[in-house]
């Protein structure tokens, strides 16, 4: 048997303008966009859920790719992205985060559209808590994701950061 590696968390913070999140990836791929003006304290407790005992390094360098096309979409630049990612959850959450990716920039789609494009018409609600659950905002766009009827819903990052995203789609 070979001994399994810890991936190494390799994370930075983006202060850009008014935007100021933490970020982190794996070798693999980005792993984590945080909710804005929120402390490390959050990154930190989401890597030990999700890759408990892997070491947290701090590394502008290795996140500088996903830095450089998050700022081009928050300056209208940039409509998707073309970086890896390295998202662990159970095959549902990947379905509905699959979906997610899917949604045109400038759109929105209701969870009950989300769970019939996954062939799971009745599951709205685990819609719901997986995308509550997608590690990556804004590059997993869960924020276009609104309430039936068109109203804004939860959000990881809070309605304010869902209602600037939604904002800046509309006016690119």
């Amino acid at each position: 048997m070979k001994p399994q590696t810890k991936s190494t968390i390799y994370w930075s913070f983006l202060d850009y303008k008014d935007w100021k999140m933490y970020m982190a990836a794996t070798s693999k791929g980005l792993c984590y966009v945080g909710s804005q003006n929120r402390p490390f304290e959050e990154l930190a407790a989401w890597a030990e859920k999700r890759f408990p005992g892997c070491p947290l390094v701090e590394s502008q360098e290795e996140l500088l790719k996903y830095e450089n096309e998050l700022i081009e979409y928050l300056d209208g630049k940039r409509k998707g992205f073309t970086f890896p990612f390295d998202c662990h959850g159970t095959d549902f959450q990947q379905a509905v985060w699959n979906a997610l990716c899917e949604i045109p920039y400038g759109e929105t789609k209701s969870y009950s559209e989300i769970a019939h494009i996954i062939n799971k018409p009745a599951a709205v609600r685990a819609v719901g808590t997986a995308i509550g659950a997608n590690p990556v905002l804004i590059s997993i766009p869960c924020h276009r994701v609104v309430g039936k009827n068109g109203s804004l819903t939860g959000y990881r990052g809070g309605l304010e950061m869902k209602t600037r995203l939604l904002e800046l789609e509309k006016q690119c």
